[in-house]
């Protein structure tokens, strides 16, 4: 079976990649992080499955959502704590430990922002 790399979304990725890390690490304000960033996990999420996906998939901006819908969720019940995971430095940080419902509202936003792109990009013969 033929390995497939889609390179735009790699590159994609990448730099949204290094845009989310650096926002993480040097930005401490009350809109870029909290909410920018949040929005745009989503499209990095979009890009990294993307980069495996030859054919488009036309509900993939739907279910990246649920999946960080779900993501915020495990906080609000405190799975980290509860399945023991506190204590693995990586898996705390990507899984979160606070639930905010403001955080699904820019999901939200992320998963309309990468549904345009889809429609803008691919014509409705690839739906």
């Amino acid at each position: 079976m033929k390995k497939y790399l889609n390179l735009k979304y790699l590159v994609i990725f990448i730099i949204l990649f290094t845009i989310e890390t650096l926002i993480a690490i040097f930005i401490h304000d009350k809109i870029i992080r909290p909410y920018i960033g949040d929005i745009l996990v989503i499209v990095l999420v979009y890009s990294f499955i993307r980069i495996f996906l030859k054919k488009t998939i036309r509900l993939l901006p739907l279910y990246v959502f649920l999946f960080a819908a779900i993501v915020e969720l495990s906080q609000y019940f405190n799975l980290v704590d509860v399945m023991h995971l506190n204590k693995n430095k990586v898996l705390s940080i990507m899984l979160g430990s606070t639930f905010d419902i403001k955080d699904i509202i820019c999901y939200f936003i992320g998963m309309i922002l990468v549904f345009l792109y889809q429609s803008f990009h691919f014509k409705e013969s690839n739906f």
